[in-house]
């Protein structure tokens, strides 16, 4: 290739990436905007559901309500701490935090998911002596009550996957949403069993069912939370595919040292050696380290990729100076 045309394919790819830069930006912009506009949403109308639950379920004696009301409560904290995890996130990066603080919302999901544990098998257990001796319950206000809580939780959850993005806390923040509006199904259910059939152990029941549909939904945050603090390849991405595609580029001979992990949820970072072919030149393995970074965000999606270039057989600069 001329060195006229190096240049022409040097500045279509710092045009073609300065554009894609600038469409992301814009693009990561609007979807946390909307996502931070549906969590206030979510996080308003569950706060007053929860006052609702609570008193309801302290008035009536309901375990599935209560247990349907520390569910909600997780949920508020859970969206509280995801609106916390999205203003940090949104902070630049300094000299410091090179990467800003993205992963704060990491560190507040796998907190969630501890404190739901153990509320949950507080529940569990208070539930299983519920059987033995069962509370006799109001059915019409409990089936009032769960009526509410599952139209504010499916609405509040349809708004949320209306948000876009594949952020931790937005999907931990939907699903505990969609939980809690089976769990308010269960209520329903509970109270339907008291009033049909008389049956005061629909209630412990229900509470039991909603404890399991909570413990499903934290162990599948906590095992992606705990994935990302070790830092593990994300799903999705296959490190072999990824040197089989690098290694397939004209002018690179192998790639080892190769490194993939997620910054956060949503952002992934690579690093690797570039065993160049004998006698490339400087500017030409910058070239290829440029089009290598190109390959692995257009194809696997990895937004922060470091490549080292090693050529063994490169000319030594000449160091003679003429008298």
């Amino acid at each position: 290739m001329s060195t006229s045309g190096q240049q022409d394919v040097h500045s279509a790819h710092s045009d073609a990436h300065a554009h894609g830069h600038s469409h992301g930006h814009s693009h990561g912009h609007d979807v946390r905007s909307a996502q931070k506009n549906a969590l206030v949403f979510a996080i308003g109308a569950n706060t007053l559901l929860l006052g609702a639950q609570v008193a309801v379920g302290l008035i009536l004696g309901s375990l599935a309500l209560l247990a349907d009301s520390l569910h909600n409560a997780s949920d508020v904290v859970a969206l509280i701490v995801a609106l916390i995890g999205q203003s940090l996130a949104a902070r630049p990066a300094t000299p410091r935090q090179s990467y800003g603080l993205a992963r704060a919302e990491i560190l507040g999901a796998l907190l969630n998911g501890a404190v739901l544990l153990a509320l949950t098998g507080w529940v569990v257990v208070t539930a299983i002596g519920r059987f033995s001796n069962p509370t006799t319950l109001d059915p019409l206000p409990l089936a009032a009550i769960g009526f509410l809580g599952l139209v504010v939780n499916s609405g509040s959850a349809w708004y949320l996957s209306r948000s876009g993005g594949s952020n931790l806390n937005i999907r931990a923040a939907f699903w505990h949403l969609v939980a809690d509006a089976l769990g308010s199904l269960g209520v329903i259910l509970a109270a339907a069993g008291i009033y049909f059939f008389n049956a005061e152990w629909a209630d412990p029941a229900a509470s039991i069912l909603i404890s399991a549909l909570i413990l499903v939904g934290v162990w599948r945050l906590m095992k992606d939370t705990v994935m990302v603090l070790l830092e593990v390849t994300p799903k999705g991405i296959e490190p072999t595919d990824v040197t089989t595609a690098i290694e397939s580029m004209t002018g690179i001979r192998s790639v080892h040292h190769l490194h993939i992990w997620a910054i956060d949820s949503e952002a992934t970072a690579l690093t690797a050696h570039l065993e160049l072919e004998d006698g490339t030149d400087l500017h030409r393995a910058q070239e290829l380290a440029d089009a290598a970074r190109v390959l692995v965000h257009d194809r696997f999606n990895i937004a922060h990729a470091t490549f080292e270039p090693e050529c063994h057989d490169c000319a030594a600069p000449d160091h003679t100076h003429a008298n």
